[in-house]
């Protein structure tokens, strides 16, 4: 939601929303949703002239006297939140703390879902799909040889198994040697 345009008149402030009410997209105008790679849009209109936004007036009732932006965002507190944050701290500020410091930590650990490693480590590199023992598993595979190469094992969307592997520098990665 963003604040589009504000208008100060005699004895009100009017705040649009979204490009108000004389036009402007449906928040759900650009999404799509789909499955085994098929998508198709939420909404067939492309109705541009359509009402998209809203606005909202503080009705002061007597001419409008010198104020402060503050004052006018505490005014507006309970029907707006002027705190500046995205829909990816909002979710993950709602996580359990451990899987909270795993992605601040950029760590992948097991029972995290797909959205939550991409938030730890990115996307993959390389992906490959395989049916082991009769269950289908999904490997993202993070890191390029020689050096650590770090394999996400999903069952479904949860992570059931994080593995590393060093290629071409032996079984391990020690600290560095210091030659003097």
């Amino acid at each position: 939601m963003q604040v589009t345009k504000i208008d100060i008149e005699d004895d009100k402030i009017v705040l649009q929303i979204n490009g108000g009410f004389k036009g402007g997209r449906k928040w759900y105008s650009g999404v799509q949703i789909g499955m085994g790679g098929n998508t198709a849009p939420v909404s067939n209109t492309n109705d541009s002239n359509a009402p998209g936004g809203t606005s909202i007036v503080i009705l002061f009732h007597k001419p409008l006297e010198p104020m402060k932006a503050q004052e006018i965002k505490k005014m507006l507190a309970p029907v707006l939140d002027f705190e500046k944050r995205s829909v990816t701290q909002v979710y993950s500020e709602s996580l359990p703390p451990e899987t909270q410091k795993a992605i601040k930590d950029k760590h992948v650990m097991v029972g995290m879902d797909r959205e939550q490693v991409i938030m730890a480590v990115g996307r993959p590199e390389h992906k490959s799909r395989e049916t082991k023992d009769g269950l289908e598993v999904e490997d993202w595979v993070y890191g390029v040889p020689p050096g650590k190469i770090t394999f996400v094992t999903f069952s479904g969307d949860k992570v059931i198994k994080v593995k590393d592997a060093f290629a071409g520098l032996g079984s391990q990665v020690g600290d560095p040697v210091v030659v003097r």
